[in-house]
């Protein structure tokens, strides 16, 4: 199993960007994708998490009203478009993907992409 997370980049206050998650070598479709970040010295923290299958999807707190989780089934790829980006947002964002429900922890999540990295800078 493989994940790669991209579109990370620096943006200005109140700006958008939007992440991409791509998979490859899952081979069940009962599968999650959850997004979280992870700020220095700050836990990794759930943001969304969407079902490969029936493209349910949950927002945790952090997210509502300002990021939007999607997917496209023919590239394997999850997408988080962030809008009205706070200098808070800053982090290391992570895809990670489980067989079964979604979870907002991320120690429920075996497999990790790499990351990619927002700056949200003036």
């Amino acid at each position: 199993v493989q994940l790669q997370a991209s579109g990370g980049g620096t943006v200005q206050p109140g700006g958008s960007l939007r992440l991409s998650c791509t998979t490859s070598g899952i081979t069940s479709e009962y599968y999650v994708i959850g997004w979280f970040r992870q700020a220095p010295g700050k836990e990794r923290e759930g943001i969304s998490c969407i079902s490969h299958r029936d493209g349910t999807f949950y927002y945790l707190d952090s997210a509502k009203g300002r990021f939007t989780v999607s997917r496209d089934h023919a590239a394997n790829t999850v997408y988080l478009h962030m809008d009205s980006l706070k200098p808070e947002d800053a982090a290391v964002y992570y895809c990670g993907t489980r067989i079964g429900r979604c979870y907002s922890a991320h120690k429920y999540f075996r497999s990790w992409g790499q990351g990619t990295r927002v700056t949200v800078s003036s």
